[in-house]
C-alpha cells in the first residue's frame, strides 16, 4: 500500500514538472520577435546584396527592454548568419567600412540600461562569407584624481598631457560632502572613468572612415561629471590605432 502511494505522488509530481517545463516552453516559443532594423547592402564583397537584420525579443509585450538581440543575415551564398549581441534597452546597427578592405562591416551598438547604462559597442565582417569579430579599441587609460585647491587632474597615459580643472565653483557641494577642508583634500581621492558613453563612425584624416570615442569622468558621484575624454581611432594593420586623443570640459558633439 506504501509503495503505490509512494509511485501515485512521483507520478504527481512528475506531470506538475512537466506542465511547467511544458509553460515556459510555450512562453518562449510564442516570444515575440520586433525588427529594429532591415537593410540590404553587400556586406561580403561578392557583389550581390545580402539582407541584415537588427532584431530584438522583449521580456513582456510592449516592454522596451529586450532580453535578447542579435543580428541576422540572410547571404547571397543561401545560409544565413547569426551575431548574438547583450540585451539591452536601446540597439542600434550602421554598416560601415571601417578595417578598409572595400566592404562594409557591421558595427552594433547596446545600451544596457536607462540613461546611466553602459553601452556595449560590436565590430563585425562577413567579407568572403567569413566571420570575423574586428572588435572595438579598448577605452583610454586616464589618471585622474583630486588636488588641493578645488581642482582635478586628468592625465592621458597615451599621449603624456596633463590637464587641471578648477572646481571652485562646487565649494559648497564639496565642503557639504566632507572631500575638503579650507582647500585641503581630507584625503586622496581619484576620480571615475567611465567606459565609452559613445562610440561612434566618423570621417577624419583625409575622409577615412574611423571611430570617434567618448568617455565621461566623474567626481565623488556620479552626477559630478568633472570632463570628457574625446578619442579618435583608426584600424590599420588588424589592430586599432589612437590618432588623437583629448580632454574637455563640455561634452563634444558627435
Amino acid at each position: 500500500m506504501m509503495k503505490r502511494e509512494i509511485l501515485i505522488i512521483a507520478a504527481a509530481f512528475f506531470l506538475s514538472s512537466l506542465t511547467a517545463i511544458t509553460g515556459v516552453y510555450a512562453i518562449e516559443a510564442n516570444a515575440k520577435t520586433v525588427t529594429i532594423l532591415k537593410e540590404e547592402t553587400d556586406i561580403t564583397g561578392d557583389g550581390q546584396n545580402e539582407v541584415i537584420w537588427l532584431k530584438g525579443v522583449p521580456y513582456r509585450d510592449k516592454d522596451s527592454y529586450l532580453k535578447k538581440i542579435y543580428i541576422d543575415v540572410a547571404a547571397s551564398n543561401g545560409k544565413t548568419y547569426k551575431f548574438p549581441l547583450e540585451s539591452g534597452a536601446k540597439a542600434s546597427l550602421q554598416l560601415v567600412d571601417l578595417n578598409h578592405d572595400g566592404v562594409k562591416d557591421l558595427f552594433a551598438s547596446v545600451l544596457t540600461g536607462g540613461s546611466g547604462g553602459i553601452t556595449i559597442n560590436y565590430l563585425f565582417s562577413l567579407k568572403d562569407f567569413i566571420h570575423t569579430n574586428l572588435t572595438v579599441p579598448e577605452p583610454l587609460e586616464v589618471e585622474s584624481r583630486y588636488v588641493d585647491g578645488y581642482k582635478a587632474t586628468i592625465n592621458l597615459t597615451a599621449t603624456g598631457k596633463t590637464y587641471e580643472f578648477d572646481l571652485n565653483d562646487r565649494i559648497k557641494y564639496y565642503k557639504k560632502l566632507g572631500l575638503y577642508h579650507n582647500g585641503k583634500l581630507n584625503e586622496p581621492t581619484e576620480l571615475t572613468v567611465n567606459p565609452y558613453s559613445t562610440l561612434v563612425p566618423n570621417s577624419f584624416k583625409g575622409n577615412e572612415m574611423g571611430l570617434k570615442g567618448i568617455q565621461r569622468i566623474t567626481g565623488i558621484v556620479n552626477a559630478d561629471t568633472i570632463a570628457y575624454v574625446e578619442t579618435y581611432w583608426i584600424y590599420l594593420n588588424g589592430n586599432w590605432k589612437l590618432v588623437n586623443a583629448d580632454v574637455q570640459k563640455e561634452a563634444a558633439q558627435k
